[in-house]
């Protein structure tokens, strides 16, 4: 039996601070304006209301007030700074009592549940660009499946808009790397921009998803597709402080391959998320051996509550492998850890209660098991700069492939504290 693949991200954020509150306007102190508002891993701040200049629509972050040219309640002269989030009203800040909003922020959109106490979030122009919730435009439809631009990847997992400078969020650059942040001479067919994942995963967003693998990321019928479960042969090398060595995990690496994108985060945003899927030829029976591939979401500067910057681990410090405690999906469990000798955990009981629906068309139908859809969140702080990579690599030997699709990136700026964590998604 064939065995490999591990997955590497990294990254390193940055998020954007709480609204900054201005004097003025009918500010109702502890009372009737006061909201709790949470980020995507469940911390509460306070919050109260603002009213834009925008129409008078609210926005969750501030002191009730509105602002804007000719609009009363705030003081900010139309060259002053009053928010200090570096936008003057001259500048293009449509509330300068809010330093949420201003034109390098980013449009939250209201939705049940992201308002006070599981309400409606007040609609609001955060980006002051003359419209409320304006949703973004897909920019990852018809992206061929073998480009090698590493933009496109980014595109492919919703990283849609360039930054234009320091005072701008975005992408800043992107490549395609090995493990340890070199530049790659892998075979482009270890990487690609997917329409699906099989028959019955579609992407999260969008168009399309990012696909990684130590083998090749592909799927039955597409150029490239390698048909065995051992596609790919060259040595690697981790970096500082990886592989984990968890459950009899080797130190060596193969067959590694990565996207690395530089981000600066919105003016408002306090964190940001992802979605992904591991699969592997390794499960069940590989289970707490040497020969665990390995993904990892690398972020740099490592954020508090990170294992040498990777935000991609469960609740007992497990890396993205067959030793995840979120494997649901396979046809069969009856060879669980067969090839364990120390510290073999038990079967899950239920053992894949998700069955094998999500591995059919995708090449891992047979002899192999895949996670639930996760999504990893991380804090950031207003304007930061940060390089996140995704990466996945083959541990122990050159055997049994692993693959990672991730998809649907999007920043948290609807308030809360954001911490370090990766939960299946919320249903």
């Amino acid at each position: 039996m064939n065995k490999s693949v591990a997955i590497w991200v990294a990254v390193a954020l940055a998020g954007a601070g709480l609204a900054a509150a201005c004097s003025a306007g009918s500010n109702n102190g502890g009372g009737g304006n006061d909201t709790e508002g949470t980020g995507a891993s469940g911390g509460a701040s306070g919050q109260t209301t603002v009213t834009t200049g925008q129409g008078g629509s609210a926005s969750s972050f501030g002191n009730q007030t509105s602002t804007g040219s000719g609009q009363p309640g705030c003081d900010a002269g139309p060259d002053e700074d009053k928010d200090m989030d570096g936008f003057t009203i001259n500048g293009g800040d449509c509330n300068d009592c809010d330093a949420n909003v201003n034109p390098a922020a980013i449009e939250v959109i209201a939705e049940d549940g992201q308002g006070g106490g599981g309400g409606m979030m007040e609609p609001a122009d955060e980006d002051c660009d003359g419209e409320i919730d304006n949703v973004p435009t897909p920019c990852d439809t018809g992206i061929p499946l073998n480009t090698t631009d590493p933009f496109d990847g980014a595109r492919a997992v919703e990283l849609c808009k360039s930054s234009a400078g320091d005072d701008d969020w975005g992408v800043v650059s992107a490549q395609w790397v090995r493990a340890n942040g070199g530049a790659s001479s892998q075979p482009v067919e270890q990487f690609g921009v997917l329409p699906n994942f099989g028959t019955n995963v579609a992407p999260r967003a969008g168009e399309s998803l990012l696909g990684l693998s130590s083998g090749r990321a592909r799927t039955p019928g597409q150029p490239g597709f390698c048909g065995t479960q051992t596609c790919t042969s060259s040595a690697g090398t981790a970096p500082p402080g990886f592989p984990q060595l968890v459950c009899n995990a080797s130190p060596n690496i193969n067959d590694d391959i990565g996207l690395e994108v530089t981000l600066r985060a919105p003016s408002n945003a306090t964190g940001y998320q992802f979605d992904f899927r591991f699969y592997s030829f390794e499960f069940a029976e590989w289970v707490c051996t040497s020969y665990n591939d390995q993904f990892i979401a690398l972020a740099n500067p490592a954020p508090m509550g990170s294992i040498n910057g990777n935000i991609s681990f469960d609740s007992m410090n497990n890396p993205v492998s067959v030793n995840l405690g979120f494997f649901d999906t396979c046809d069969t469990c009856s060879d669980w850890a067969a090839f364990c000798n120390t510290g073999c955990p038990p079967m899950p009981n239920p053992c894949c209660p998700a069955g094998a629906t999500d591995l059919q068309g995708s090449g891992f139908e047979l002899d192999a098991g895949a996670t639930a859809w996760l999504q990893t969140t991380a804090p950031i702080g207003p304007l930061e700069t940060f390089s996140l990579r995704f990466a996945i690599w083959d541990a122990g030997d050159q055997a049994l492939d692993s693959s990672v699709i991730v998809d649907n990136f999007r920043w948290i700026a609807n308030g809360g504290t954001v911490n370090v964590g990766t939960n299946p998604v919320p249903e």
